[in-house]
């Protein structure tokens, strides 16, 4: 009886261990801020940074994008920085300071609409944005240079929860 409920035991255990489990891709669950924007029509990253290789000062572009969340201004969520990958990113601002994002939506798959270019950051600014990061006094005085950086003026904003 006792080999019985052990052979029994196993066989189970055999079985439990062989069943398929199948799951189904969960699609995404966004919170959306700003204008009210869809997934649709998302351009990847990289197809987003070479169309920012073009552009020249000046320039600007209309353009949905799917990336990642690099940082967040830790006052007040009034900018980010969104990957596009090669170590390259873009400066998300919104439009009309209209909208702000949660501070703590680092790494998040976003997707936001509105208008790319490339501008020249002055000292100051770039100084600024390093104090709302969250920079110690030390990083900050190392920024002696305007940059010329890839930007975008976000009117809908999507960020996975």
């Amino acid at each position: 009886m006792k080999k019985l409920l052990i052979l029994l035991s196993v066989f189970i255990l055999a079985i439990s261990c062989n069943k398929k489990e199948t799951k189904i891709a969960a699609k995404p669950v966004f919170a959306s801020f700003g204008d009210k924007i869809t997934e649709e029509s998302a351009l990847t990253k990289e197809v987003v940074l070479e169309k920012y290789k073009t552009l020249k000062l000046g320039d600007t572009i209309e353009l949905k994008v799917a990336s990642k969340i690099n940082e967040i201004c830790q006052n007040k969520g009034c900018w980010m920085t969104l990957d596009l990958g090669n170590d390259e990113t873009a400066f998300v601002k919104f439009k009309d300071y209209g909208f702000f994002v949660p501070m703590n939506a680092q790494k998040r798959e976003t997707i936001i609409e509105g208008k790319a270019f490339v501008e020249e950051t002055s000292v100051a600014e770039l100084k600024h944005y390093a104090e709302d990061e969250g920079k110690t006094p030390e990083e900050i005085a190392k920024i002696k240079a305007p940059k010329t950086e890839y930007k975008f003026l976000a009117h809908g904003v999507l960020i996975s929860k």
